[in-house]
């Protein structure tokens, strides 16, 4: 054992940013987490994660709140504690690949407006992805952390993920993090790794697991043995299930040992008394699924996140009996996809094309996502195996492979944008323009100040109910919670205007082309009138954050169209008619 295991094991709490998006779909408002953010301050923490993963996303399209003007009030609610953020290298807080100047003044906003640590990641572990944020975090001074997905695979090797952390620590990273985002990391695994990295380089090594399983506490004790520096908690009333391991027991399982954290437990109990009301306020949001231990995770491995994601998807559908189905299907494409780790943006990949592969019926890969199009060509980055050439062929057929890194095929957008934003008054301050470009879909409505924030469920029913009959409910797709439209119960139907005065139809219309999933209409690419080809894209919805594009199933001319871009559609619903 080296000599880091005599030394404190430091604590980076996570309530304010992964715990609360594991557990209640990152609703936690603003004001709410300002007070927990004073409270956490005084502790002695080695940071707290507050900002990035999908915190950005959701203050947006959920809350109508501005993810900037959050980051700067919790750097100010935590003047004594680093404030760290979770960057997807390349993607940084969105889900596909950014220019590289979008990527620079993204870093220098984030920095300039309160991240003090950076923790970067790509999701194939393509360090090609990382290299742009890795520079500029370094440029600005922030505290850079670079991070190792960890998963398991026959390529994903101890060995492997020691050689990434040999050069992610060459290109000058103050620390490292084992990122177990799924809670797959083994007791004997976190020995090896931890220990074979220590003896590689000479910089702080942190843990980060979820409950999922219920293993990480047993690989965290591992750790501590093995001379983890850091390790990554979550206050109790937020920690467990798909979360992270709490902070208190940790505290207190190392009080009066070499290893002690220095953390003082009867401050904590302040902290979790703040965390108890939050928890009560929230408590509508809180589902059984992400709080229990779900073993399927070792044999599947999904997140917890991803599971419930399934669930909803399939119950929208009417297929719930397909889900052991769905499940076993999930493996069998990500070898395909050259075992891919199963992290945004790569888990709403492979769950969703497990998903049509298994609802379409028919071939395998009948019909494919633009993301799994977009993988399979090389514009996420290099898979960890190589991809047979009878799946690429079947998914991509002759088009062309890229080996580049991705972002090399990319031209600059900053500068066009934001004129583009400027033009169409959206624009107060600097970062709003990065706000536009990461989401140009709903950016939009929040810049203007269209948006209203959802409400916080009640905990006694998440289903509105009007004379009797329920007209809307909440659904948990990815993580997230959406407001879906009931269209008919037991055969009565039910009247549920869509945006504006319109109403998308159901039922069976001759010509009619129905959308197969929930989702948002994100580009529609024929109109009234137009002549379209079987095979020809006629629009596209965003579902579990991917993009599906809708073609045309004959033929023939475009009689009607009734969604515009924003519309959220049901399963059934009648989208255009093609004579």
């Amino acid at each position: 054992m080296t000599s880091h295991a005599k030394q404190k094991v430091a604590i980076t709490d996570t309530t304010l940013r992964d715990a609360h998006q594991s557990l209640i779909a990152t609703r936690l408002r603003t004001a709410d987490m300002l007070p927990l953010a004073r409270a956490l301050d005084g502790v002695g923490f080695f940071s707290v994660e507050a900002w990035g993963g999908a915190t950005f996303d959701t203050a947006i399209r959920f809350l109508a709140e501005d993810p900037w003007e959050r980051l700067v009030q919790l750097k100010e609610a935590l003047p004594r504690t680093p404030v760290q953020m979770l960057l997807r290298g390349q993607n940084l807080v969105g889900y596909r690949h950014y220019p590289d100047d979008v990527v620079d003044r993204f870093v220098e906003a984030a920095h300039r407006c309160g991240v003090d640590i950076f923790r970067v990641f790509d999701a194939l572990n393509d360090i090609r992805n990382m290299r742009r944020s890795i520079e500029r975090v370094k440029d600005v001074g922030g505290h850079l952390q670079g991070a190792i997905c960890y998963t398991t695979s026959p390529v994903h090797t101890i060995p492997r993920f020691i050689g990434m952390a040999e050069e992610l620590a060459a290109m000058g990273c103050d620390s490292l993090c084992i990122k177990d985002m799924a809670g797959l990391i083994m007791p004997q695994a976190t020995r090896e790794l931890i220990q074979g990295i220590k003896e590689k380089v000479d910089i702080p090594v942190c843990l980060h697991s979820h409950s999922t399983s219920g293993i990480a506490s047993m690989s965290y004790e591992a750790a501590i043995e093995a001379g983890v520096d850091i390790l990554d908690t979550a206050m109790s009333p937020f920690a467990l299930g798909t979360s992270q391991p709490p902070t208190e027991s940790v505290v207190a399982a190392l009080k009066g040992t070499p290893r002690d954290t220095g953390i003082d437990l009867l401050m904590l109990r302040e902290v979790r008394n703040v965390c108890l009301r939050l928890r009560e306020k929230y408590h509508g949001l809180l589902d059984p699924i992400s709080e229990r231990v779900d073993s399927d995770v070792l044999v599947y491995q999904l997140p917890g996140g991803m599971i419930s994601n399934l669930v909803s998807q399939l119950k929208e559908q009417d297929a719930l009996d397909r889900l052991n189905d769905v499940f076993e299907e999930i493996p069998r494409v990500r070898e395909d996809l050259g075992y891919a780790p199963l992290v945004t943006p790569t888990s709403q990949i492979v769950g969703t094309q497990a998903v049509i592969n298994v609802l379409m019926g028919g071939e395998r890969y009948q019909n494919v996502t633009k993301e799994v199009k977009d993988y399979v060509q090389g514009l996420y980055g290099r898979s960890p195996a190589p991809i047979q050439d009878e799946i690429r062929k079947l998914i991509i057929g002759d088009d062309e492979v890229f080996e580049v890194r991705p972002a090399d095929l990319l031209t600059p957008v900053y500068d066009r944008m934001r004129e583009q934003a400027i033009s169409e008054g959206l624009v107060k301050k600097e970062e709003d323009v990065l706000t536009y470009i990461l989401y140009p879909a709903i950016a939009p409505s929040f810049l203007k100040g269209e948006r209203t924030p959802e409400e916080i469920p009640s905990r006694k029913s998440q289903v509105e109910v009007a004379s009797g009959i329920p007209r809307a409910m909440e659904v948990e797709v990815d993580g997230e919670i959406f407001s879906v439209r009931i269209i008919s119960v037991e055969g009565s139907a039910v009247e549920t205007p869509t945006t504006g005065a319109r109403k998308i139809p159901r039922g069976d219309i001759k010509g009619g082309v129905k959308s197969s999933m929930q989702g948002m209409v994100l580009k529609v690419a024929v109109s009234r009138g137009s002549e379209v080809k079987r095979g020809e894209l006629l629009l596209v919805l965003e579902a579990m954050k991917m993009e599906n594009p809708v073609t045309s199933p004959v033929e023939g001319r475009v009689t009607e169209v009734f969604v515009d871009a924003g519309d959220v559609v049901q399963s059934g619903d009648v989208l255009l008619v093609i004579e």
